[in-house]
């Protein structure tokens, strides 16, 4: 199974509140066990156009979707059905705030890559700052820009790399279980990124850490999201990021 199939297998059932595609979020709020949480995901741009298009995504009739339903999406061909879907699963996923911590992906990264070798898929804004905190750093990106690598280069990078921290995006486009394949087998991997799936279920997979996000103020995030927000002014409007770590012994 895929990890999204394993995620996809612990959710429970709940009602679709609201759904909100932006410029560059997505968020799903949805109502299970009494109360009401949202999830977001990275907005993936549709491949197609038209109102076949629209048919596909269920525009418009997104709240007749049951929350379990939509968080299958996940896992469809339509980037903007996959997009919505993460936003459901993240909604739904189970809770653990007791093993939430405050430590960034930023710290978790140059902690654990001091003196050592380091890949980071997906281009962060805080790469030129661990930069400087780790012995040597690989950076793949989709569109490469100055000091990155194009992400053909992972086969070469991964497997030389004592950390690897990897976008959550590459759930989105399916790519996250060939990463996962390419790592020695004592690196120390991270998840990050807002659509990081909050669950144990990961650490199963050989992620050790788990870097994403919790709503907090669902009215201001579903607004800021509505009105095409980057995430810095998400995170601002409402968003606390957070950190699970495997749990050793």
């Amino acid at each position: 199974m895929t990890i999204l199939s394993d995620l996809l297998s612990t959710l429970p059932d709940g009602e679709t509140v609201d759904v909100r595609v932006g410029l560059r979020w997505t968020a799903a709020s949805v109502r299970t066990g009494g109360e009401v949480r949202i999830g977001l995901a990275s907005t993936l741009s549709a491949e197609c156009s038209g109102e076949s298009a629209e048919e596909e995504v269920g525009a418009g009739r997104l709240l007749e979707v049951p929350a379990r339903t939509l968080a299958g999406w996940a896992e469809e061909k339509v980037p903007l059905q996959r997009s919505i879907g993460m936003a459901a699963l993240n909604a739904l996923l189970p809770r653990h705030p007791e093993r939430w911590g405050d430590e960034n992906a930023e710290e978790v990264i140059a902690r654990t890559g001091r003196g050592k070798t380091v890949t980071i898929v997906g281009c962060f804004p805080f790469v030129p700052r661990v930069r400087a905190r780790v012995g040597k750093l690989f950076v793949l990106e989709k569109r490469p820009r100055p000091d990155t690598l194009p992400e053909e280069e992972a086969e070469n990078c991964i497997p030389l790399s004592h950390v690897v921290a990897i976008t959550s995006m590459t759930l989105l486009n399916g790519t996250l279980d060939q990463l996962l394949h390419l790592r020695r087998a004592d690196a120390t991997t991270i998840l990050l990124g807002p659509t990081t799936p909050l669950s144990p279920l990961l650490f199963e997979r050989g992620i050790d850490f788990l870097s994403g996000s919790i709503v907090e103020d669902g009215e201001a995030v579903l607004r800021a999201v509505s009105q095409g927000a980057n995430f810095r002014q998400v995170h601002r409007a409402g968003v606390r990021l957070v950190t699970m770590r495997k749990e050793v012994g």
